[in-house]
């Protein structure tokens, strides 16, 4: 018989919860109580009634909606177009043989010990001279491709794809485009769905790179809620307003496709 998880399992996993929706509830109480309350200390520990006037104050101050179109725009294409190069690339590297395939993928892993300051300068002169700078081409172009999606989908790819079965799809007369089309990507669907999340959450919460490449009236909504903060007062209700509605967004997404999360983890576990 399966035994069942104690009162300690479930009591750790609660202060777990507890934990992880502790800085979410902090934002939110100091969202939902004016400004003089805020400043105050620690406020009472229950949520006041302020909380839709300062979210309207939030929209009113800075750009809100164009902010989070646009993070929705950069980070579903980035998401999207990470998962799609980085199992064309994973596949390329766990199946393909070709003359130097160890030392590029070598390559691209030295990449991810990089800093992605060091990159800043030239990258902005790039964008300049592509005429990209202000807009959200010059945030969506540089991330259509990660080095960390491509090793995690190789690294999932190597087990998850038989060789036996490429070899029998190219039996059947089944061209490269085919075989990733028909058989790589249905296997690769768990270790996807577990990229895309994490890229879209990456993206949807960069900082550095929107904030050099984009102007004030054009931002993502990570810039926007840096704009709340400017000046010699800084209005914590109101920042903290802003930081839980721009994680509202990221929570409804994992609500939305929690279950195949959990599903690509533990068939990945499973696997391993």
């Amino acid at each position: 018989m399966t035994r069942r998880p104690g009162f300690l399992v479930y009591g750790l996993l609660a202060a777990f919860v507890l934990g992880s929706a502790a800085p979410f509830y902090w934002s939110f109480l100091l969202g939902s109580h004016t400004a003089q309350v805020a400043a105050q200390g620690v406020p009472p520990l229950l949520p006041g009634g302020h909380f839709l006037d300062n979210a309207s104050r939030v929209i009113d101050t800075v750009p809100f909606w164009k902010a989070l179109g646009n993070s929705v725009l950069v980070s579903s294409v980035c998401a999207t177009s990470t998962v799609v190069f980085g199992t064309l690339a994973g596949y390329a590297f766990a199946k393909l043989r070709f003359r130097g395939r160890s030392a590029l993928l070598a390559g691209v892993v030295a990449t991810m010990a990089v800093p992605t300051q060091l990159g800043v300068v030239p990258l902005f002169i790039l964008m300049s001279k592509l005429g990209w700078t202000g807009t959200t081409w010059s945030i969506i172009f540089p991330t259509l491709v990660t080095a960390f999606g491509v090793f995690f989908m190789r690294q999932y790819l190597v087990d998850a794809v038989p060789d036996e079965l490429i070899e029998a799809a190219r039996m059947d007369g089944c061209s490269q485009i085919g075989i990733v089309w028909n058989v790589v990507a249905p296997a690769a669907r768990p270790a996807a769905a577990i990229l895309w999340l994490f890229t879209f959450m990456a993206t949807w919460t960069d900082f550095f790179w929107p904030f050099i490449a984009l102007p004030a009236d054009n931002p993502t909504i990570q810039v926007a809620l840096n704009q709340l903060q400017s000046g010699f007062f800084k209005d914590y209700s109101l920042v903290l307003t802003g930081a839980t509605l721009a994680t509202v967004p990221l929570l409804i997404l994992f609500v939305l496709t929690g279950r195949q999360l959990v599903a690509g983890i533990m068939q990945g576990a499973v696997k391993g």
